[in-house]
């Protein structure tokens, strides 16, 4: 009796063990998939902005344009032309940023420092443990003590 006792334990616990990596792997796998969601909303929100950003570059460009040539018209100077030389780099860039490739660009040179660059990307003061984490935490429930109407950051 003890030994089919033992025995019916053992298969439990190996059972239960099972259970608990196949949910910790199902946990894992959801929040990779919500950190991935997260960050192409992100990515998105941050190409939209670029592309607004781009309409008012565009049109102050636009209007900088109509305004250099109808003064180069009336004065014949080169000088009225200049400001056209950096806003066409600007407006350039941003038109390249809205609509162009450069965030692919920007991904390969990324992933080019991932794999061959990696000594750029050490964190100060290295990764966080859950010491410096719990650290932290407390200092920030004694600030909270020692200053309860102070904003909490």
């Amino acid at each position: 009796m003890g030994n089919y006792f033992t025995v019916n334990m053992e298969e439990n616990f190996k059972r239960n063990q099972d259970f608990i990596t196949e949910m910790n792997t199902i946990k894992i796998e959801r929040q990779i998939q919500l950190r991935k969601q997260l960050r192409d909303r992100m990515v998105a929100l941050e190409i939209a902005k670029s592309r607004e950003l781009f309409y008012w570059f565009g049109s102050f460009y636009l209007i900088s344009l109509v305004g250099s040539i109808a003064a180069y018209s009336r004065k014949q100077r080169l000088v009225t032309l200049l400001p056209l030389v950096p806003l066409t780099f600007v407006t350039a860039y941003q038109a390249d940023l809205a609509y162009g490739n450069k965030i692919h660009r920007i991904l390969v040179e990324a992933e080019h420092i991932m794999q061959f660059e990696q000594e750029l990307l050490g964190l100060p003061l290295g990764i966080p443990t859950a010491a410096s984490i719990d650290l932290g935490r407390l200092q920030k429930d004694e600030q909270k003590k020692l200053h309860p109407l102070l904003p909490q950051t």
